[in-house]
């Protein structure tokens, strides 16, 4: 790997890292310099090549800013074409929940043992939300806390990799969230018992139980796998039970 793909990956954590969102601008040259520890050269190839993305836009005089956030190609590249496939293949939505259950059991299990006061208070306030949204019949906001909640849980398990792949999935997470609310989510004992389940992947964070946490999460994905089987399986047998009766 030349040295200017490395740097371009240092700037990429680093804007990561600090939160940085469109418009902010990075610091100085030679401040980037001391705290990614290269060249000047070397540098200012890795902002030209992050530049030609979209990615950055340097103003001569002011400065080097923020134009695109690293997660929205990410989600153009990979959201998208993945989207296009789970309306394509109903059943490819079971091969997302099988990778949720991979990624997230690992971000609850760091995040029990990670989380800060002020991740607790973000995850509780996600939390909040959907049950806000579900009680107003607000099926497009509760499925946008649904996915919030779970990237949440990302963001407190403090490892810049598994922070990376759920915003960069966050659109998909969404997406099929959204799915399965429309079939889980349309018996009141179904939202009672994800309400329970929400509760307690964050209850798990909040006792720092990671195994707890890991466990819950995945308990709680592997349900809505099982609700929307079973959900499909009943539709099946109504439509196969329709065509009958038009014989």
């Amino acid at each position: 790997m030349k040295i200017s793909d490395k740097v371009v990956q240092s700037l990429r954590m680093l804007i990561e890292e600090n939160h940085m969102q469109v418009g902010d601008r990075l610091p100085a040259e030679r401040k980037l310099c001391e705290q990614l520890g290269v060249s000047r050269s070397s540098l200012r190839e890795a902002i030209s090549q992050l530049s030609s993305t979209g990615m950055l836009v340097s103003k001569v005089g002011a400065g080097t800013f923020l134009q695109q956030l690293p997660s929205n190609w990410s989600t153009y590249q990979i959201v998208e074409p993945l989207s296009n496939l789970i309306d394509e293949d109903p059943a490819y939505r079971f091969d997302v929940q099988e990778a949720r259950m991979i990624l997230e059991g690992g971000t609850a299990w760091h995040a029990a043992q990670r989380a800060t006061a002020e991740d607790l208070e973000n995850i509780r306030q996600c939390f909040d939300q959907i049950s806000h949204f579900q009680s107003m019949g607000d099926d497009d906001q509760a499925a946008i806390a649904d996915a919030k909640f779970h990237l949440a849980i990302a963001e407190a398990s403090h490892n810049l990799v598994l922070i990376q792949m759920m915003r960069g999935l966050f659109d998909l997470l969404q997406y099929n969230v959204v799915l399965g609310r429309r079939k889980v989510y349309t018996e009141a004992k179904r939202y009672d018992q994800l309400y329970e389940q929400h509760f307690q992947v964050m209850d798990a964070i909040e006792r720092k139980d990671p195994d707890a946490a890991r466990k819950a999460v995945c308990g709680h994905i592997e349900f809505v796998v099982q609700q929307v089987r079973m959900i499909d399986e009943e539709e099946a047998r109504r439509h196969r039970a329709s065509r009958l009766n038009r014989i």
